[in-house]
């Protein structure tokens, strides 16, 4: 949708900006989101029962403008909403505004600005300051997740480059980000140390990023069947150190039925004699008549520090993330996953099973099973998936079925 000669003061009518008056051509758009949750893990829990079942409703606006001058405006209003559902439905949300994503009583309805940047084009270099999403494929050590109602934004200063042929250099400064809980609190990105940093004798402890990180991101097609991103990062981690990270990835297609992708990389931390992590991993994608399948394989070694997105400490750039892996493929440990994509009547299914090995604790596996169902019906996108999760450490599984909807426009 666009809306012409549109004042930015009408913006601020709905909060999301208030400026003097002054008239342009600004393009809105968004989405709106419905989205439920509901586990069982044995005992007396059951799917559906109020106790176990968390959900939003949301609304999402973006706004964007050319300004003039070579400079670019874009904004994004959130707007989270349980629609009372506390009252007879679920006890939790998956996303709020006040960081107490597990109790509905205290999770109001709340709006935030989610993004809130400039851009301004110089030559073949784009400049893009404040609030913004950041794609893994850019930063994979620092990107937004799309896992739950909405995604994660940064407070960044991002310059990209296209210079050099069949290239693309990208430079940062990421200060700050929000979370998948608490999207209206902007933070310290960090990072999941295995250690007891604060001596109360329990290890897990995170180190807060508290200088921001520096990024440079190259990404070269040069070589048309095997495209590579490499990507560095300096973290500031205030009086306790600092810390380097690398990570690689190249994407090989051959031109044979075949193809692979490759990625490997280390976080190396100035923090006493903590040792680096070192992680690698490697995919093969084929087909098997109307079946798309990939089986992926990761080894992460050492991990003191976890193999996490250091702006929200949850997912990974691995091959083998999938659900809810994540706390168990982030440290020493290795992942096999098998994955089938098969399309099936207005959508797709998606079938994966991974296996863990904790190489930190002999015979503690881990095992997970997705089973997801993504298609499209109503002029909406709609997913419907099924995980179960088995943990040598649990007593039972963990079940989980989730169910969202979500309206583009």
């Amino acid at each position: 949708m666009k809306i012409t000669n549109l004042s930015l003061a009408a913006i601020a009518v709905v909060g999301m900006m208030s400026v003097a008056s002054a008239d342009v051509d600004m393009k809105i758009g968004g989405q709106a989101v419905v989205y439920y949750q509901t586990a069982e893990s044995g005992g007396d829990t059951d799917f559906f029962d109020k106790g176990n079942s968390k959900a939003n409703a949301g609304l999402q606006l973006n706004a964007n403008s050319d300004i003039g001058n070579g400079f670019g405006l874009g904004l994004q209003g959130t707007a989270l909403s349980t629609w009372g559902l506390e009252k007879n439905l679920v006890t939790g949300v998956m996303q709020s505004g006040l960081g107490n994503n597990g109790d509905t009583a205290n999770s109001s309805d709340y709006f935030a600005i989610t993004k809130a940047y400039l851009t301004k084009k110089l030559g073949n270099t784009t400049l893009k300051m404040g609030r913004q999403e950041l794609p893994k494929s850019l930063s994979p050590l620092a990107f937004s997740e799309g896992w739950n109602v909405y995604k994660n934004t940064f407070d960044a200063v991002v310059a990209i480059n296209s210079d050099i042929p069949d290239t693309t250099v990208v430079g940062a400064y990421v200060s700050r980000s929000n979370q998948h809980g608490n999207l209206n609190t902007f933070d310290d990105l960090h990072a999941k140390t295995s250690l007891d940093l604060d001596g109360d004798g329990k290890k897990g402890d995170s180190v807060g990023v508290e200088k921001g990180a520096y990024m440079l991101t190259v990404a070269n097609k040069s070589l048309k069947q095997a495209p590579i991103t490499l990507s560095y990062y300096h973290m500031g981690l205030g009086a306790v150190g600092t810390a380097d990270a690398v990570w690689a990835d190249v994407q090989v297609d051959a031109g044979i039925p075949v193809k692979f992708g490759l990625q490997g990389g280390m976080i190396m931390p100035d923090i006493g004699n903590m040792d680096d992590t070192q992680a690698a991993g490697v995919k093969v994608n084929g087909k098997a008549g109307p079946v798309a399948l990939q089986l992926a394989y990761s080894k992460v070694g050492g991990a003191p520090i976890a193999l996490k997105n250091v702006g929200t400490g949850v997912k990974t750039p691995l091959y083998t993330q999938m659900i809810l892996n994540q706390n168990h493929i982030s440290r020493s440990a290795d992942t096999v996953v098998l994955k089938g994509v098969m399309p099936v009547g207005p959508g797709k299914v998606i079938a994966q099973y991974g296996a863990t090995t904790d190489n930190q604790k002999d015979g503690s596996d881990y095992n997970e099973l997705d089973v997801i169902y993504k298609f499209k019906a109503l002029g909406t996108t709609m997913l419907a998936a099924y995980v179960m999760a088995d943990h040598d450490e649990a007593k039972d599984p963990t079940n989980i079925i989730r169910v969202w909807t979500r309206y583009n426009f």
